[in-house]
């Protein structure tokens, strides 16, 4: 059991961090502040992954580094390419298996499942970058240089995930039995990935060198529609459903105060039409089950309404 570290302590590091205790793994958590609470065992350590070499003096004698932190959504283009840089020099360096947690903007728009095996077509600036950063990936691999796993998820949700189009701002309102407001089409089928899957997911690639090389969708529960999605979590909550929907023009006003809405707005196609993810090879070659949506929207409302404030 070798030691894994793993880069960021939101979400994704946090349940990937999880599934790597519960196999047994000595697990390292990294962060820029050094700060924030960590389970029995579990040693946090402070690094600017920025900053060269800090990367690679974090990934000593790694078997496996995990890939979690990225920069604020409305700094990607500006700081995304060196964070990944210096994170790929580390593990060069080391040998150090990357596993890199990813999203599903690279493929742009597409008719019908989105699969691995799409082409990168996007044509929006943050579907660009991710193709440009994943394409940099897949030179150091076939370069020899880097041993490395890409694993993506669609739109997330889950305990903990408050920075998410389905985190805070929908479900701490939801949960209170107050409006929750959602843009894009309320009736079109979506993919929604359930946070612990993405943790589960991330660790299977470090753990099985057969993922090495390839890319892998997070296993996600059959789409529904956001309204089907938001009657689930109201009804978990106790409450009629109540959500609201925003148009565009409510996107671009909110834009001039939240950086985040204005970011958004590029990538409202994936939420007007139908967006299905195919993730059957990781169920089928890595054996990993999606957690049924049922039962992910009732964790995810638990901990809204108490693990939140506990800390949970």
């Amino acid at each position: 059991m070798g030691k894994h570290v793993v880069l960021g302590t939101g979400p994704t590091g946090w349940y990937t961090m999880e599934e790597l205790v519960a196999s047994g793994h000595e697990v390292v958590m990294v962060n820029r502040s050094g700060l924030g609470s960590m389970p029995a065992g579990v040693r946090l350590q402070q690094a600017d992954l920025y900053e060269p070499g800090e990367a690679a003096k974090v990934m000593q004698g790694a078997e496996a580094v995990y890939q979690c932190a990225q920069p604020p959504y409305q700094s990607w283009a500006e700081r995304f390419p060196q964070l990944q840089e210096r994170i790929v020099e580390g593990a060069c360096r080391t040998g150090a298996k990357l596993i890199v947690a990813d999203n599903l903007y690279m493929y742009g728009e597409v008719a019908g499942p989105i699969h691995e095996g799409l082409p990168y077509r996007a044509d929006t600036r943050k579907g660009r970058l991710r193709a440009e950063l994943s394409g940099r990936l897949h030179e150091a691999q076939r370069a020899g240089r880097l041993r490395a796993a890409l694993v993506r998820g669609s739109d997330y949700y889950g305990p903990r995930a408050t920075g998410s189009v389905f985190g805070g701002m929908f479900f701490r309102p939801l949960v209170q039995g107050k409006p929750a407001r959602m843009f894009g089409s309320l009736d079109q089928p979506h993919t929604f990935t359930f946070i612990r899957d993405f943790g589960r997911a991330m660790a299977a690639a470090g753990r099985h060198d057969e993922a090495l090389g390839e890319v892998w969708h997070v296993p996600s529960a059959a789409p529904v529609t956001i309204r089907r999605f938001a009657e689930l979590a109201y009804a978990a909550a106790g409450f009629p459903n109540r959500v609201r929907f925003m148009n565009r023009f409510t996107l671009r006003i909110g834009g001039i105060f939240v950086p985040e809405a204005r970011e958004s707005l590029e990538m409202l196609y994936q939420w007007e039409k139908p967006f299905v993810v195919d993730s059957r090879k990781c169920t089928e070659r890595l054996g990993l089950q999606a957690t049924p949506l049922e039962q992910g929207v009732r964790e995810t409302v638990e901990w809204y309404r108490g693990g939140e404030v506990a800390g949970g």
